[in-house]
């Protein structure tokens, strides 16, 4: 089951790059983070759902919030989807799919791909408070990005 409102975020390490980590919990408590769960990169929904925030990074940008891609994908595909993209926020791997199972959003088949993360929104605030939890039963639906940013402007 899914982390929902209310419930402590997971403190989880993941790679930005190949050979990097980034500790998610030394981010909780001094930031809002936004963590965005998407099945695969440069798959149809995920290209358009993270290209769509990148065409409205200035929206984001002034949320004083990290915004995380997170997918089960390896550093180096999130790596290379990032730099075709040109997106402006981090793309996490969670290969291990640590994240993916501490969040709740682990999809055990997703036409035939087995243990992939379900697309899904979270917005945790500097109490290390999960104040937003959206999870698609779709994969094909992206997240409602106003109530996105709403719940990151209503967060402590």
């Amino acid at each position: 089951m899914a982390l929902k409102v209310g419930d402590e975020a997971a403190a989880v390490k993941l790679s930005p790059e190949p050979k990097q980590w980034i500790n998610l919990g030394d981010e909780i408590g001094k930031n809002k983070i936004v963590l965005l769960f998407f099945p695969l990169a440069f798959s149809g929904v995920c290209t358009k759902e993270l290209c769509t925030m990148r065409d409205n990074w200035s929206k984001w940008s002034g949320l004083n919030a990290k915004v995380y891609g997170v997918s089960v994908d390896s550093p180096f595909v999130n790596k290379k989807f990032a730099e075709e993209n040109k997106l402006p926020f981090a793309l996490l791997s969670d290969f291990n799919r640590e994240a993916a199972k501490a969040y709740g959003v682990l999809m055990e088949d997703l036409i035939g791909l087995k243990n992939v993360a379900m697309r899904s929104a979270f917005v945790i605030d500097r109490n290390g408070k999960v104040a937003y939890s959206w999870v698609a039963e779709n994969p094909g639906v992206e997240p409602n990005y106003d109530e996105v940013q709403k719940a990151v402007q209503n967060a402590a």
